[in-house]
């Protein structure tokens, strides 16, 4: 990710470095500002709750750096989680007046905290904030999509190649000498209740790619990519 080009030394957002990525990115320097000094700053550290399922959905958040997990929580205690969002992704557009579900950080995390009211108000007096805020939700309704198509339709290793090249796009590195590298921050265990599979299974496929040369951990939190073409023939669910 790049810092946002233009914006005066002084800027509140001088120093984000997800602004040309943000729901702000609409904003031309001045507003950005004004609207920057709408908020406040959050940082949380991993483990603990942003908010809960049920809470007032009063506040919303622009992720500037560090990784968010949702969690549902169903009436047997049962999780399921919804989403991993990554630095850029704005959190907390609820619908309704209450949380449809849980936010927890995953690696420490830094967020541009803002009123919803206040929030609101601002997207009524620039358009192209809200167009933007359109764009988003759009793009959130089509991972969704995608999401419903992979539970139901994915083999398990496909689901987690999928995942990875996914997490890769967001957040992947790659090293001077064109190594490319997946930081993995959210344990095993989450992985597999995004994926729908057992910590078992995703162990069991961590293993297999590692052995058929598509992947080589670093850590339990880094991967590196050997064989991007298979990566991506497993996540489309393209024969080899």
């Amino acid at each position: 990710m790049t810092k946002r080009p233009m914006l005066p030394e002084d800027h509140p957002c001088q120093t984000c470095h997800v602004s040309a990525e943000a729901l702000c990115c609409a904003l031309d320097a001045d507003t950005l500002s004004d609207f920057r000094n709408q908020g406040g700053n959050v940082c949380i550290a991993a483990g603990e709750p942003l908010f809960h399922q049920g809470d007032p959905a009063d506040c919303v958040f622009s992720l500037t750096s560090g990784v968010i997990k949702l969690n549902s929580i169903l009436p047997d205690g049962r999780r399921q989680v919804i989403a991993f969002l990554f630095p850029g992704d704005f959190v907390g557009l609820e619908a309704g007046e209450r949380r449809n579900f849980s936010a927890e950080a995953v690696s420490e995390v830094r967020l541009c905290r803002f009123l919803k009211g206040r929030f609101e108000g601002f997207v009524s007096r620039y358009p192209a904030l809200a167009d933007a805020r359109y764009r988003k939700a759009a793009g959130e309704l089509a991972l969704a999509h995608q999401k419903i198509v992979m539970l139901g339709r994915m083999t398990a290793a496909e689901r987690l190649a999928s995942f990875l090249a996914d997490v890769h796009r967001r957040i992947g590195r790659k090293e001077s000498n064109g190594v490319k590298l997946i930081p993995l921050p959210m344990s095993r265990g989450d992985i597999a209740d995004y994926l729908g599979l057992t910590k078992e299974t995703v162990s069991r496929e961590f293993t297999r790619l590692r052995a058929s040369r598509v992947i080589r951990p670093r850590s339990l939190a880094l991967v590196e990519i050997l064989d991007p073409q298979r990566m991506q023939e497993l996540a489309y669910g393209i024969a080899a």
